[in-house]
């Protein structure tokens, strides 16, 4: 299937070409059976930033659904390093996708915690993220998943930086996405819990050391799969 991808520069970062829009196209292992579509959205975190094609958590979720027997295919992205949920809802309409998919993820907002911007805002454009996620999902609330935001401040790169201020507000952001996605019946994995236990190991960051490694992101899809496996088999 074909993945449509838009490669950025680092996240939080300036300076680099954000614009050359690239196509990758991946085929996982056939199957005979009926074969699950997969749409996840997000940013840097959904990309997988400074890791290869094959270590973003959502790969990483598709191959090990297909370990346990179902039949998915990697999935569709829509992600840019740096977006904010704004900037993803703009992308996903300028893309022109009226696909339907079998599952959905949404992961955003640390780009908007990252550039100040106001809980009230996040709140109003993660609510709006979310509705375009289940129409994404034909409607279906219950084929749809979020997971929280990282924090960016147990990482290398913040190492200078108020590790708890950037703890307190990632914090808050969460809590409304958490809240909006009670609202919405749709599933919430909290994987900030592991990003912290990152600290101070240097094989759960990427080579940038503000991103994550596959096998930081690997826990991530780890985190994932029950909630994912239990969403298609409803």
């Amino acid at each position: 299937m074909k993945l449509f991808l838009i490669l950025a520069s680092l996240l939080l970062a300036c300076g680099q070409r954000a614009d050359d829009p690239i196509m990758i196209s991946t085929q996982p292992p056939s199957s005979p059976a009926q074969t699950y579509s997969f749409l996840s959205l997000g940013d840097s975190y959904t990309i997988g930033e400074s890791a290869s094609e094959y270590e973003r958590w959502s790969v990483q979720l598709a191959d090990m659904l297909r370990r346990d027997s179902v039949s998915i295919a990697n999935p569709d992205i829509i992600a840019r390093t740096g977006w904010t949920t704004a900037e993803l809802q703009a992308a996903i309409k300028a893309s022109g996708n009226q696909k339907t998919y079998d599952l959905v993820s949404l992961l955003i907002g640390v780009n908007n915690q990252y550039r100040g911007q106001s809980t009230d805002r996040y709140r109003t454009e993660f609510r709006e993220l979310l509705q375009t996620s289940i129409r994404f999902a034909g409607g279906r609330p219950n084929r749809v998943f979020v997971l929280s935001i990282p924090d960016w401040g147990q990482s290398p790169f913040a190492k200078n930086r108020d590790a708890r201020q950037i703890a307190t507000e990632i914090d808050a952001f969460n809590a409304i996405a958490q809240d909006e996605c009670r609202k919405a019946t749709v599933a919430f994995v909290n994987i900030t819990p592991i990003t912290r236990k990152a600290a101070g190991d240097a094989t759960q960051f990427a080579s940038d050391g503000l991103h994550y490694s596959g096998r930081q992101m690997q826990q991530w899809a780890e985190a994932a799969l029950p909630v994912a496996g239990k969403l298609l088999a409803q």
